[in-house]
């Protein structure tokens, strides 16, 4: 839906796809690119002050990356909000999306410009915000609040379920991996799957801060809706709507919160998960260093009489002994059997 221009009117039987934007009502434009957006919104009437709030904007000309969109600096997409003198708000956040074969969180980035009569909204990305927020307003789904307000509450409901999916599909990668990473039988592990698992934790980690970045920007934009409403529009909106407008920006906020706070409680559980890795491998290399200790102390027995018997010392005791040979064997034998058993018992073997 991102590569190319939609048109949708809402009067009081809901909302609907239109092929042209019309005279009168409101109208919702989807639009391609950045330039579409500028064009689409001084199309739709948009305030000097709009206008220039718009050019100025960092992110209207954002650049594809593989990580997601950059803006002009090389940075990637932080939230914003502004808000003109005539109450249009230019509100710009980005997206997330997961995708379980890989385990990668993937960004875009969401930017609309709100108006009583018009939004127009521009995304990059896969997450597919714009299509979900588009078929749950014309399917006649339920959606919070009025007019170009409700346009807004579907986006922005649409992009905290976006969320709340990433956090979820993230929550189930962690579980398998906890199975097998903790619940994996020691003599079925090998240096590689080790280091397999050690790459699979940090990859999660980076994935996990990679959707909290994302979910930040939201986090911040939201107070500062909020308080758009209640302050611009307290003077000539019904007390009614503002509490509507108040209610969805409130659970909005909330789920972002809930969202956040379970992202934080899985990148906990892998760092106790790593603790018990690294544990588990350092106990399971000081057993190889015992076994190793254990067999190094056996063969310094034989070698030690070998050593003694092959200095080519001339009066040495039982040189001449018929019996000395097989009796030095015996004796090396008879110390390394009782060396084996007593590690035996100790554990080291």
């Amino acid at each position: 839906m991102s590569g190319e221009r939609q048109v949708y009117t809402g009067d009081e039987h809901g909302w609907r796809a239109v092929p042209e934007a019309p005279a009168a009502g409101l109208t919702w434009v989807v639009v391609p690119d950045g330039t579409a957006l500028r064009d689409e919104a001084r199309r739709g009437g948009l305030s000097e002050q709009g206008l220039r709030m718009l050019d100025e904007h960092p992110l209207t000309d954002l650049r594809p990356s593989p990580t997601g969109p950059l803006d002009d600096s090389g940075r990637h997409v932080r939230g914003h909000v502004n808000r003109s003198n005539a109450g249009e708000i230019l509100l710009t956040l980005p997206t997330v999306t997961y995708v379980d074969a890989s385990r990668d969180v993937r960004t875009g980035a969401l930017t609309c410009v709100v108006t009583d009569r018009v939004v127009v909204a521009w995304e990059q990305g896969e997450a597919g915000v714009l299509g979900a927020a588009a078929h749950k307003l014309c399917g006649g789904l339920p959606v919070p609040d009025t007019g170009t307000r409700q346009v807004l509450a579907a986006i922005l409901l649409t992009l905290v379920t976006r969320a709340a999916d990433v956090e979820a599909g993230l929550g189930d990668a962690v579980a398998e991996l906890e199975q097998l990473v903790v619940e994996t039988p020691d003599r079925s592990r090998t240096a590689d799957s080790d280091e397999a698992s050690l790459g699979a934790v940090y990859g999660l980690k980076r994935e996990i801060a990679e959707a909290r970045r994302a979910l930040g920007p939201m986090t911040s934009a939201l107070p500062e809706l909020e308080a758009e409403a209640q302050e611009a529009r307290a003077a000539d909106r019904p007390v009614r709507d503002l509490e509507a407008t108040s209610a969805w920006l409130r659970r909005v906020r909330e789920r972002s919160d809930r969202v956040d706070a379970h992202l934080d409680a899985h990148d906990g559980l892998l760092d106790a998960m790593l603790s018990v890795h690294l544990s588990t491998v350092s106990v399971r290399q000081n057993e190889d260093m015992r076994k190793i200790s254990a067999w190094a102390a056996m063969i310094t027995v034989p070698t030690l009489v070998a050593g003694i018997y092959g200095m080519n010392f001339r009066y040495m005791p039982e040189l001449d002994w018929r019996f000395g040979y097989p009796f030095a064997l015996t004796v090396m034998a008879t110390a390394c059997g009782l060396l084996y058993r007593a590690f035996r018992r100790s554990g080291w073997l």
